[in-house]
């Protein structure tokens, strides 16, 4: 016998040896039974028989055959059950093994599977032609159905978009559910990067029409971010860091939108990273700190406060400024240390001012959805010492459209103990005269876009005549930001404008130079 044949008669025996052994015990059980019906007489002999004849009478062969049947019933029962149990196991092992690679909740392939697949794509590079693109998926507003219409509507959106997602894709591509609101697809040789612009398309078409659940309808939408191979790579982790760099990006539109990764976008993010990682310990040692610009009395000229704005100075990257590393301390979760600690420092500050002075400061619409937030401000006033009435914060108009039971608590709160609340860059935002009347505010600021084209553009003029209107009527302060020229000092003057701010002006001083500010107009007040 060939060894092939030998292995193959092993694993035979192996794979039955409980069926061998329980068809043995039966046989030997038969062959001893019938070993004793010969040697022993168990029944009365017939008449003249002696055990030593060695014979087995007819009962005697009933029994024995009563005993094989016996044990050959017993020996198929155990074969039936057994191959009951081992279909049971298999069972159970496909189950595991569909639940080890399958999203339990739409059905789709999970990460698992996803990485799998992306790994055998990526070992198999495709034709001169040819490319294999990964998507990454994000859903825009899922949060707000889950917040609004509760989870159970949240898990039926989700199983109707993977619906349509099978449905937008070719047949040979795999599309998965990474977890969340997170999807992503494969697409392998597809003709480049017009066949991945012509799929990503179709699967944003898919998701355009609302979505009923829960008793409602959802525009969910969705952000792409595209990475091809050979194009950008052929490393699996690779093509997945460079798609969601792409889906940052995406997502950064707004709205539903596709982005191909670019070298650009990479710059981008190792850019972010530094400033992140940089960030952490500038707030950490205390090395960012608030400068100050003047809001000035629009009649009499003179400072009736300052608002505050971080200054960073880093050793190794030099000046940057909050339009790069506020985001980043807002993605990063570092926008509520930034904050008490410019807050801190700025209060502080600002005790050494004049009475009445007012201290105006930006808060991140992050933090106002946070319930503790003015509870932990007003802590913060009673460490300083600073009158929480010449504290004045700035909210955006999208901050408060975001979440409005958030941000109305917390506001509240905030004026309860005596904090002003100031609406900014107005104009250009959502913001509606329910929202001016409901959230109590005490001043409005026109956004420094319509300043800077008052005097060119009659539309803006006329905007800011209406705004500067609109805060009058409703017994509002209004200031204008970005004042720079004496013209639109002039024609704000003339619209009725209580205070402004802008180069015009002053730059944004230093703690020392604010200081020395009130000094330098008390002495011009006593010369002239």
């Amino acid at each position: 016998m060939s060894g092939p044949s030998v292995k193959r008669t092993i694993a035979f025996v192996l794979r039955h040896k409980f069926r061998f052994i329980d068809f043995s015990i039966v046989l030997i059980a038969t062959l001893a039974m019938l070993y004793v019906g010969i040697v022993i007489d168990i029944f009365a002999n017939a008449a003249g028989n002696t055990p030593a004849e060695m014979s087995i009478e007819r009962d005697e062969l009933i029994a024995v055959s009563v005993v094989f049947l016996l044990g050959l019933v017993w020996a198929v029962r155990r074969m039936i059950r057994e191959r009951q149990e081992a279909a049971r196991k298999a069972r159970t092992a496909r189950e595991i093994q569909r639940l080890a690679f399958h999203d339990a909740l739409t059905g789709l392939p999970n990460r698992r599977q996803f990485d799998a697949a992306l790994k055998e794509a990526a070992a198999s590079p495709p034709g001169s032609d040819a490319s294999h693109a990964v998507m990454m998926l994000d859903l825009n507003s899922f949060k707000r159905v889950n917040d609004v219409f509760g989870h159970a509507a949240g898990d039926e959106v989700l199983m109707q978009v993977a619906a349509r997602l099978r449905r937008a894709v070719r047949g040979n591509d795999l599309v998965a559910r990474l977890g969340g609101d997170e999807f992503a697809v494969l697409a392998t040789h597809i003709s480049g990067a017009e066949a991945a612009t012509g799929l990503a398309l179709r699967i944003i078409d898919a998701l355009t029409p609302p979505i009923r659940a829960g008793g409602g309808e959802h525009a969910v939408g969705t952000a792409i971010g595209i990475s091809l191979t050979p194009q950008d790579g052929g490393v699996p982790a690779e093509l997945l860091r460079k798609a969601d760099i792409a889906l940052y990006r995406a997502k950064g539109q707004g709205h539903s939108a596709m982005r191909f990764f670019e070298e650009e976008m990479d710059q981008h993010v190792r850019e972010r990273s530094r400033i992140e990682a940089a960030l952490r310990v500038a707030i950490q040692k205390q090395e960012i700190t608030p400068s100050y610009q003047p809001l000035v009395d629009m009649k009499t000229g003179t400072v009736k406060g300052f608002e505050a704005l971080a200054r960073w100075d880093d050793p190794e990257l030099g000046k940057i400024g909050p339009d790069r590393f506020i985001p980043v301390a807002e993605d990063s979760g570092l926008i509520a240390a930034l904050t008490d600690l410019l807050l801190s420092k700025a209060c502080r500050d600002a005790a050494t001012w004049p009475d009445k002075t007012m201290l105006s400061f930006n808060v991140s619409p992050l933090l106002l959805r946070d319930p503790n937030f003015g509870i932990k401000v007003i802590a913060l006033l009673g460490r300083t010492g600073f009158p929480a009435e010449r504290l004045e914060l700035e909210i955006t108009e999208s901050a408060l459209v975001r979440d409005l039971a958030a941000a109305q608590a917390t506001l509240g709160t905030l004026r309860q103990a005596g904090v002003r609340i100031a609406l900014d860059d107005f104009g250009t935002g959502y913001s509606s005269l329910y929202h001016l009347r409901n959230f109590k505010l005490d001043s409005i600021k026109i956004d420094r876009s319509f300043i800077h084209s008052m005097a060119t553009d009659p539309e803006s003029a006329a905007i800011v005549k209406a705004l500067v209107g609109l805060g009058a009527g409703l017994g509002l302060e209004v200031t204008a930001e970005g004042v720079e020229t004496e013209e639109q000092r002039l024609l704000l003057a003339e619209q009725g404008c209580n205070q402004a701010q802008g180069f015009f002006y002053s730059e944004a001083l230093g703690a020392q130079e604010a200081l020395n500010l009130f000094a330098s107009i008390e002495a011009a007040r006593r010369s002239a």
